[in-house]
């Protein structure tokens, strides 16, 4: 009899757990409403304009930052990309990372010859969630969120590592990504630099919306500050476009087979990276690793020179590179921004009914 109360019981409990389900948007909760069976979510969701207008450039390169020194300290965590091959068009990646609360999971390609098609090299979504109960909170555009990341990890390499007097900055490759590596350096204080990209029209555009000027290859690698932003099927940065106390932001070289500088070039810097891990596999480190010209040892991640665990650059006139591939912990970063413009109503999202 109290076996058959009991379970009777356990079944009643059960049935008002389904019953009574709690009706959220994001994380505004707006009440207890009864239902016979599953709530059905609804989303926010955000545009590629939207996540631009939610977050700005210092607010990135500040969200970034602190991404970073998190992922330092061992307080968010992200295993590394998995790449998914549709030869010869491109790739796929899953990115997830999880902190602050956050959990974070972004789908995202890089097929280099979109353009020719219409189509943008970079495109994706990003699933945001509740890190503590798993419940979806927002659908984001990848693209836009790629394109900030990017461009604040190479303002806060810069700061890290360029020399204390650097303020020239060199432009190689001014697409999205390139422009919003010029954007953000310029809210950092950087500047007035030199644009470059093999389509003209596309670097005087990117000059004259920063007062900068729009020049070949050979003037932006005399610059102070130098970022390259290309697809990575071609080097751009030998050893002899190399000088002393010079910074070179490497961006474009994400994945296996691409890179934008030499292996000698690489072999004859100082080196820093977004992650050991990921770096050493797939980015601009990759080549000078396979060689044998460099090991673990020399390379720092970017993380623990903020964090003060390690040093940054040795001296002026040293040639310091960062190779950065890319980490979810900064697209999560950039993405609870996003969401946080969203909860204060500085922006406004669409919606999807799952």
């Amino acid at each position: 009899m109290n076996r058959s109360n009991a379970a009777t019981t356990a079944a009643a409990s059960s049935a008002d757990a389904v019953g009574a389900t709690i009706v959220s948007f994001g994380r505004r909760f707006i009440g207890l409403t009864s239902v016979s069976c599953a709530s059905v979510p609804s989303l926010p969701v955000l545009d590629h304009d939207t996540v631009l207008a939610a977050v700005s450039a210092p607010m990135a390169i500040e969200r970034v930052r602190h991404g970073l020194l998190s992922f330092q300290a061992g307080e968010w965590v992200m295993p590394s990309k998995v790449y998914l091959q549709s030869p010869p068009f491109g790739d796929f990646r899953a990115m997830p990372a999880r902190g602050g609360g956050l959990a974070l999971l972004k789908w995202v390609t890089s097929f280099p010859g979109n353009p020719t098609l219409g189509l943008p090299t970079v495109t994706g979504v990003i699933c945001l969630s509740d890190a503590e109960n798993g419940e979806p909170l927002m659908l984001m555009d990848a693209r836009s969120v790629t394109a900030l990341r990017t461009g604040a990890v190479a303002a806060v390499a810069t700061a890290a590592l360029a020399r204390a007097d650097a303020r020239a900055v060199g432009i190689i490759g001014c697409g999205l990504h390139g422009a919003w590596a010029a954007r953000c350096l310029a809210a950092a204080g950087y500047g007035p630099g030199v644009c470059h990209d093999p389509r003209g029209d596309v670097a005087d555009v990117l000059a004259r919306e920063l007062g900068w000027s729009a020049g070949s290859r050979a003037e932006a690698l005399r610059c102070d500050v130098v970022c390259c932003v290309t697809p990575g099927t071609e080097i751009v940065v030998d050893v002899g476009s190399l000088r002393a106390g010079m910074h070179l932001n490497m961006l474009g070289a994400d994945g296996p087979g691409k890179a934008e500088a030499s292996v000698g070039a690489v072999a004859s810097c100082t080196l820093f990276c977004d992650e050991w891990e990921q770096a050493s596999h797939g980015g601009e480190l990759t080549g000078a690793i396979t060689a044998g010209l460099v090991t673990r040892d020399r390379v720092t991640e970017l993380g623990a020179v903020l964090a003060g665990d390690a040093p940054g650059r040795p001296r002026p006139d040293a040639v310091t590179l960062f190779d950065s591939t890319g980490l979810a912990v900064q697209d999560l970063a950039v993405a609870a921004a996003a969401f946080a413009a969203w909860e204060d109503n500085r922006v406004e999202a669409q919606t999807v009914t799952l």
